[in-house]
């Protein structure tokens, strides 16, 4: 194994737990009660999201989890399937394999696996950066269109009405709507109590894991009230034990139908997890490490899979709940783990009562700040083109599912790339000032100098914008007066130049000469340089270290002006 890839997995299993001391030692066993009650009601939902018996969501609570706290750099993000995971994985697999079947199972498994192996990947190569590729308007409509879709089956689930597991939007949407009429109404007073008690405890005291308390009080009514004979849907039998290790066992071509989704998994979960990671670092003052985290991830799915649990992404609520619980440590997430493994050990007879509705109701409420509605409207406020492109994110998911949504975003990601990269600020300078001032609106033919022309892009000069470049600079000369003799590149803000822009600076310094014009250049960093000699881009052309340097060599002279003092952050005195 290469000895940088050793000292960097050796820097992936620092000594765990970083900020635990014998004073914080209770409070922090103790939030790791607080996220046992959160988790264990939402995971039992979310692997019925997914179409996978109850016992499916709570295996996430063991190994993964303390894979999790042993690896990860940040003190506080937690790991946990989500609703935005669980949707993907229900509208991916549910297209492959009938829900609730063995051979879902196992693809639900090997794309969880997958998804871990491209943590890793990511991890090893350093590959964190890709996860920002999703920028907040695709992330927006993404989410808003995964908890539509959650939502109308929750609705469906707390009003007792059957609707296709696994099916498509459009479809759940009908069957709950022609299935109104034969609506339960004991499921849909118990989701209404459960729902004004979970949005009313929410706002008056956030600290109670209201989720618990709604079910153990409607599990409560509903044994009390006989309401199971009445229609109410329970989660029956639960299946005990612990979770046991195994590989999943599909085909090659499995394995290649479920990389499309394990890569949606991938960049959702990081996208998220790595801006939570990093805010909550912000926030309380400790360094976070993006690869690592990335690394911990890698190994939480992989563990997930292989003891028969689903995609692991990162829980913003989760984590906040822990942070106003007064956590600074990875340790809740051991006791959690501790507390889930005495559950299925012992305590799985106590879900069999669990009301469907009630389920419902507490996914409902977690899905619902996914919607962001006011992230829409922020949107609308700032900037029109971003709202547009989260619409189309949100109306793609809808109607064609989350696959199609994903690819979708990558290519608007990329549009919006091209098109903000392709009109770059190309400035030219004036004689009597440091910085830079830019041309749009001023006259085309404008010069720095008479016969002088110092032209600045800042950006680098790639496929993008090198042919905008080239003809930016050949319309200034051109319709400069007196004509212009020399051109001075200020090459501050290139920072790498690609074979396309070369290729098109090649073509503008053939023109500038064609032209008898001559060309030399400012403020060139040491690897531009390196670069555009190995390009072919220099030939002798003179190299100034300054701005003034070039105009000096070429005869010019700043006009007079008040001189400030010396400034010594000047990037150009």
């Amino acid at each position: 194994m290469p000895r940088r890839l050793t000292a960097t997995l050796r820097g992936w299993f620092p000594r765990p737990f970083a900020g635990l001391t014998k004073r914080n030692l209770l409070r922090e066993a103790g939030a790791g009660v607080t996220l046992l009650a959160i988790a264990v009601p939402l995971n039992i939902g979310y692997a019925q999201i997914v179409g996978l018996p109850p016992t499916v969501g709570l295996y996430a609570l063991v190994l993964p989890l303390i894979v999790w706290a042993l690896t990860v750099s940040s003190r506080q993000l937690v790991a946990s399937p989500d609703a935005a995971a669980a949707a993907l994985v229900a509208t991916s697999i549910g297209g492959l394999a009938i829900a609730g079947t063995a051979d879902y199972l196992s693809l639900v498994l090997a794309q969880t696996v997958l998804c871990g192996a491209l943590f890793l990947v990511a991890a090893v190569f350093r590959l964190g950066f890709l996860a920002d590729f999703l920028s907040k308007p695709i992330l927006v409509g993404l989410l808003a269109g995964l908890a539509l879709d959650i939502l109308v089956g929750q609705v469906a689930k707390m009003l007792g009405i059957s609707v296709p597991p696994g099916g498509e939007f459009f479809e759940k949407l009908l069957a709950l709507v022609t299935g109104l009429g034969a609506a339960n109404v004991w499921s849909a007073m118990i989701a209404a109590g459960c729902l004004v008690v979970l949005l009313l405890g929410r706002r008056l005291a956030p600290a109670v894991p209201w989720a618990l308390v709604v079910l153990v009080l409607a599990t409560l009514a509903t044994t009390l009230g006989g309401l199971e004979a009445r229609g109410v849907a329970t989660l029956g039998p639960v299946e005990g034990g612990l979770p046991e290790l195994h590989w999943p066992v599909v085909a090659w071509t499995d394995w290649a139908a479920v990389l499309p989704s394990a890569i949606a998994l991938f960049l959702v979960g990081a996208g998220e997890g790595l801006l939570v990671s990093r805010a909550y670092a912000d926030k309380r003052g400790y360094r976070v490490d993006a690869n690592r985290d990335l690394f911990a991830f890698g190994l939480a799915n992989v563990a997930s899979g292989a003891t028969g649990s689903f995609a692991m992404g990162s829980s913003t609520a989760r984590t906040a709940a822990l942070d106003q619980a007064g956590s600074r440590t990875q340790f809740p997430a051991v006791i959690a783990a501790v507390g889930a493994t005495l559950l299925l050990v012992f305590g799985t007879g106590l879900l069999e009562h669990v009301p469907g509705p009630a389920i419902g109701a507490v996914l409902a409420v977690a899905v619902l700040p996914l919607l962001g509605i006011g992230d829409f409207a922020e949107l609308w406020r700032r900037d029109r083109a971003e709202f547009a492109i989260a619409g189309v994110c949100f109306g793609v998911t809808v109607v064609f599912g989350s696959i199609v949504g994903i690819g979708i975003a990558f290519v608007l990601a990329l549009v919006n790339l091209a098109r903000r990269a392709a009109s770059p600020d190309i400035d030219v300078l004036s004689l009597d000032e440091y910085g830079a001032s830019s041309a749009e609106g001023l006259p085309l033919g404008r010069t720095t100098a008479p016969g002088i022309v110092v032209v600045r892009l800042a950006a680098p000069l790639f496929f993008a914008n090198g042919t905008v470049f080239q003809d930016t600079v050949q319309r200034t000369v051109e319709a400069a007066e007196p004509p212009v003799r020399h051109v001075v590149f200020d090459m501050e803000a290139v920072s790498d130049v690609d074979i396309t822009g070369a290729e098109a600076f090649a073509r503008l310094r053939s023109w500038l000469l064609e032209h008898d014009i001559d060309v030399s250049y400012s403020r060139m960093r040491h690897e531009t340089r390196e670069r555009m000699q190995h390009l072919g881009l220099l030939h002798g052309e003179a190299v100034h270290h300054s701005n003034r340097e070039a105009l000096a060599a070429l005869g010019a002279r700043p006009n007079p002006r008040p001189n400030p003092g010396p400034n010594p952050g000047d990037p150009n005195p």
